[in-house]
């Protein structure tokens, strides 16, 4: 047996210092937070690894990309990688290790499709994602093994390698157009607004001016500060017989939360959609109802006295808007450019901040993201100054890659930002090495990696005991275990039974009422409770049924809750959901989804109006721990639904806050939450014939499945067992561990089947949990 020191790249475990690198994790989403100074509420009292993630969208996938953005960020901490951009760490010297769990062969369907099994990987992560279907190499991927791309879309003849420091590259810094005009030292915020002699400069309207009297102020007088609220605003334009004119708005608060995202109906003829730009049509804005004098009016509402403006070429959306503002901060002309000109929102996204934006196989821009980019284009300026961005010399970047775009041959430059760099250079960067744990059937390319220590198993058990020996001994390590997947036939035939079944769980029958009962006074009474797809009037008993199909299964269990049992226009009815194979554990999985770690801080509540938002933002005091609002939209018209979720730091701060909210003050009507958002846009994916409004008679199990459940290889035992023993080995690991139970997703017979992914960092509380 080989030295450990020689084998691992590190020093023995006793009498050595551990590496502390990144401990909490907190997500942007399409949602609003109660303080403008989310992040240093979120933050704990004492410093210790913990986790606290809002994943950007319902209906957004992490992808692979992504996941390797946080494992290099997890590796390196405050070193010069990019921050991931769909989440972020805090106290990043509080995280000891990271462990990554890929379970080879299963999607999400095996997750929910054997929900009650997973029980010990449900009580310890809270934080759960929707992957995208499984690529040719999903391990490569999350590594970052693919061949390497440069930054932006760059060329191949820029390839070089990212300099060790600023004295190995000729560039001049104090003729820097961002040093000349900031210095070298970090500035503050209000050294980056603009001034009102350079808002006159590049037309912003301005109070007073002949061409802006018609112009809304937002009335922000408020005293600026160094500590005032940032706002990215993006909107897009089409362009009508009086001109350009607004379609679309977004509002995104520090922290990466959209507070505002709606869609405009212009006041005169649109002669061009612009589409390629906004990606709006005609059929998207045609059932759209709100004007320009509606957001007005929201924007007004929204934004605190000293509330501080951050875009990119702001002073057009400001003009699309007709509102005037006086603390903006432009980041076109933040990251100053040589003769006057501006980089590209794109580019600097790319430069900056390591990410894509507006792709070109998206249709048109989203104005959320460009939202959400420049305002972190401009907290990347606050923290590193002009001097890191000098060193970056972003004016060679873009000439090379303009001079590329109109077909000539680029200058020569080593001045080239490598930022897809893989983990095990990050790794070796800072002198430590990967464990990989695997079958010695399933090696991959990693295996045969340098400063990659690869231990292959003959089999699952023998991974899974060599895990419990080697991970301690490591700062990242990948534990992959292979399991039998579903047949590809007997995959698509479970999906289907899968989404059923929960489209039964959220199917309520009510009754019995009497032949002369009113109607539409049941359908209100019913619709209280939650977005109601389809009511249907059951005649075949004596007296009438009704049978009300909800959107979410929260508004289906509250019917149930509030209303059985209980007198309805004089007769005593029940409320029951059907009685189906499917449903037949449906108080046991109901009560599960309730008591799963994702749901205990959020709750759901029906009836809330279009000015629910700023209602709650006028007493938020009254609603401590409150991390975000999820307000879910229309996907047709983008109108505000009825309903929303509250998501809160503790169960009891979410259990005060039902206690208020439902109370007689609000009178709204609302429960614990039931299920994660990613799991709306999963199930979304069932057709919506495939919906009938009535009872779905599902025909029992293949004899091939019947048999499949008598073997101990079906998956149904494969996900009991080995959820089981990868909960045990969670507990093991030490504390402040960041880990990551992946299922990749599979291959199915008419297509491919979504990964899901699990997130948490082991904390010495949690032993309660898992005991």
């Amino acid at each position: 047996m080989e030295p450990e020191k020689e084998r691992t790249g590190r020093t023995p475990k006793k009498g050595r210092k551990r590496r502390r690198v990144p401990n909490k994790l907190v997500g942007a989403s399409e949602v609003m937070r109660d303080r403008w100074d989310l992040e240093k509420r979120q933050q704990p009292e004492a410093k210790k690894a913990c986790l606290s993630t809002i994943l950007l969208s319902d209906t957004r996938e992490i992808t692979h990309g992504q996941l390797c953005e946080l494992l290099k960020y997890a590796v390196l901490g405050k070193s010069s990688v990019p921050k991931p951009s769909w989440c972020q760490l805090f106290h990043q010297n509080h995280l000891n290790n990271v462990v990554v769990f890929i379970l080879q062969g299963m999607s999400q369907l095996h997750f929910y499709r054997f929900y009650l099994e997973f029980g010990l990987l449900r009580k310890a992560f809270r934080h759960k994602f929707c992957l995208p279907p499984p690529s040719s190499d999903f391990l490569a991927d999350i590594i970052g093994l693919q061949k390497k791309q440069i930054i932006g879309d760059l060329p191949k003849g820029m390839e070089g390698s990212l300099p060790s420091s600023s004295s190995e590259v000729s560039i001049n810094l104090q003729n820097d157009p961002i040093v000349k005009k900031y210095g070298s030292e970090k500035v503050s915020l209000t050294r980056c607004l603009l001034t009102k002699e350079e808002m006159k400069t590049y037309h912003f309207p301005l109070q007073g001016f002949p061409d802006c009297e018609n112009f809304v102020p937002t009335k922000c007088c408020g005293s600026i500060t160094n500590n005032s609220p940032l706002f990215g605003l993006d909107c897009e334009m089409c362009l009508t017989s009086k001109g350009r004119e607004l379609t679309r708005i977004s509002l995104v608060a520090e922290g990466g939360c959209c507070v505002m995202d709606e869609l405009v109906k212009p006041d005169n003829k649109i002669v061009d959609y612009l589409t390629s730009f906004s990606g709006i049509t005609k059929k998207i804005l045609n059932p759209v109802t709100t004007k320009l004098k509606d957001v007005q009016r929201q924007l007004k509402a929204l934004l605190p006295p000293n509330a501080v403006l951050v875009g990119h070429s702001l002073d057009l959306d400001l003009r699309a808007l007709k509102m005037i503002h006086p603390y903006v901060i432009d980041t076109s002309l933040l990251y100053v450019r040589e003769q006057g000109r501006r980089f590209k929102l794109k580019f600097l996204a790319k430069v900056i901040l390591g990410k894509d934006i507006q792709c070109p196989d998206r249709f048109g821009h989203d104005a959320t993201e460009d939202a959400r980019t420049a305002l972190e284009l401009a907290r990347y300026f606050l923290k590193y100054g002009p001097k890191k961005i000098a060193e970056l010399n972003l004016e060679a970047l873009a000439s090379h890659q303009e001079l590329e775009a109109a077909g000539l041959e680029p200058r020569n430059t080593e001045v080239v930002q490598q930022l897809n760099t893989s983990v095990l250079e990050c790794l070796d960067s800072v002198g430590q090495k990967l464990l990989f744990l695997t079958r010695e059937a399933d090696a991959t390319e990693l295996s045969s990696s340098k400063n990659c220590q690869t231990i292959k198993c003959f089999s699952n058990k023998e991974v899974l005991e060599q895990a419990r020996v080697e991970v301690p001994l490591f700062t990242f390590s990948i534990v992959q275990f292979s399991l039998e997947p579903f047949p590809p036939n007997l995959s698509e035939e479970m999906s289907k039974r899968m989404k059923i079944k929960w489209m039964e769980m959220s199917t309520v029958y009510a009754g019995p009422f009497s032949k002369n009962c009113n109607l539409r006074a049941l359908n209100r009474l019913f619709e209280s409770f939650g977005p109601v797809l389809s009511v249907t009037l059951t005649l075949e008993s004596h007296q009438p049924y009704l049978c009300i199909q909800y959107e979410v299964l929260e508004g289906a269990q509250l019917a149930i809750e509030s209303l059985d049992g209980s007198l309805v226009e004089g007769t005593c009815i029940k409320v029951q959901r059907p009685v189906t194979e499917l449903t037949l554990d449906c108080d046991i999985l109901v009560n599960e989804l309730e008591q799963d770690s994702e749901n205990r801080g959020t709750i759901y509540l029906s009836g809330v109006s279009e000015t629910f938002k700023e209602h709650l933002l006028q007493q938020s005091s009254l609603f401590l721990g409150l991390e975000a609002l999820i307000l879910p939209k229309d996907l047709k018209n983008g109108k505000q639904k009825n309903y929303c979720f509250l998501r809160f730091r503790t169960f009891g701060s979410a259990h005060r806050a039902l206690g208020i909210l439902t109370g007689k003050n609000w009178k709204l009507k609302g429960r614990h939450a039931l299920t994660p958002r990613h799991l709306h846009s999963w199930l979304r994916g069932l057709p919506p014939e495939s919906r009938p409004p009535g009872l779905r008679v599902i025909p029992p199990p293949s004899e091939q499945e019947a048999v499949q459940m008598l073997n101990l290889d079906h998956p149904k035992i494969a996900a009991w067992r080995w959820g089981r023993k990868i909960g045990k080995l969670y507990h093991s690991l030490c504390s402040g561990t960041l880990c990551l139970i992946l299922l990749p997703g599979t291959e199915s017979t008419h297509g491919s089947l979504s990964g899901l992914g699990l997130m948490g960092i082991k904390d010495e509380e949690e032993s309660n949990i898992l005991n």
